[in-house]
């Protein structure tokens, strides 16, 4: 229906003209165009629907389709259960895409159409902030870049063709490393890439040592506060000796527009019911403190990456 009022311009189309295309009765155009009219999608002039602005984001705009696509499919049915899963403490909306004890488990199996709304939007927001972190990430001229929870391998792709020298050393579940594998045979990368298998939640299962940079993007707000100090421990412990831990995220308290930060909230309830049942959004405060008892030391912050990204840069904290 937006569409074909967008081809009318700003004559617009009544209920009568829509109608008589066969597509939709008449009785189905006043529900849904009223519906868009009330929250200012549409406008109405002498009798003629009008698309206004909000319509043209909606047809137009890609990270509003994203949005609204990874809000339907992904979390619609699963925030009915979130009064439960805030009680327990357990992703339980997950059930309506599939049994696993966490998203994280099933995204490669996912099923369709949720399985592309989610990596959509996940990876929509890191790519576009990629490009303008790779100076930061390569500032030390690092030999073994660690990438902790690498996800398909988009980033660790992108630092690979930024620096013809550079190893990197992918973390992550099997199912997720399979993805990264097959996406960095595709760019031709695969000889330079090492692949570990590791369940962040088994908490006994040390990460390879000897790293020039450690880097997290997106990742930490995938668990608790109990088990993102069990895994910056790790991280520290994999630190070679003037190494660096790199944390990219989007923090609540750090952004310009107070939208932002009403939106980066109000992500937290996916967290809760769908992605792991206890990890949320978190302020920067919360990832400072946490690193500072692992035994880091925050170097700079840098915010207004992409849309909403801010880098934290931490180093061994100094003794004496």
């Amino acid at each position: 229906m937006l569409e074909a009022l967008a081809k009318a311009g700003s004559l617009g189309l009544s209920v009568e003209t829509l109608a008589q295309t066969g597509q939709w009765t008449a009785y189905a155009l006043k529900v849904v165009l009223e519906s868009c009219l009330s929250a200012g999608v549409v406008k109405l002039q002498n009798g003629h629907y009008v698309l206004d602005k909000t319509g043209y984001c909606v047809l137009t705009d890609k990270i509003t389709q994203i949005n609204l696509n990874f809000m339907h499919d992904v979390c619609y049915q699963g925030l009915f259960d979130l009064d439960v899963a805030l009680d327990q403490e357990k992703p339980i909306g997950l059930r309506h895409h599939g049994d696993w004890s966490s998203l994280y488990e099933g995204m490669s199996v996912m099923p369709e159409p949720a399985k592309e709304s989610w990596f959509l939007f996940d990876q929509y927001y890191s790519d576009i902030s990629f490009p303008s972190i790779m100076p930061d990430v390569l500032a030390t001229n690092p030999m073994h870049i660690m990438d902790i929870g690498a996800n398909t391998g988009k980033f660790s792709i992108a630092a690979l063709k930024a620096h013809p020298s550079v190893e990197l050393h992918l973390l992550d579940l099997p199912q997720q490393l399979a993805m990264a594998k097959e996406t960095l045979l595709k760019a031709g990368l695969e000889n330079r890439a090492h692949l570990h298998p590791v369940d962040m939640l088994n908490t006994d299962t040390p990460f390879p040592g000897g790293m020039d940079v450690i880097w997290m993007s997106q990742f930490l707000s995938c668990f608790s506060e109990a088990m993102i100090s069990a895994i910056l421990q790790r991280a520290v412990n994999a630190l070679a000796k003037n190494g660096q831990v790199l944390i990219m995220d989007t923090f609540w308290d750090r952004q310009r527009y107070d939208i932002a930060a009403y939106c980066l909230i109000n992500t937290s309830p996916y967290f809760t019911t769908i992605a792991s049942g206890n990890s949320k959004i978190y302020e920067s405060d919360v990832y400072i403190r946490l690193c500072e008892a692992a035994g880091l030391q925050l170097l700079s912050v840098r915010d207004g990456i992409g849309f909403c990204h801010s880098l934290l840069r931490f180093v061994r904290k100094t003794t004496g």
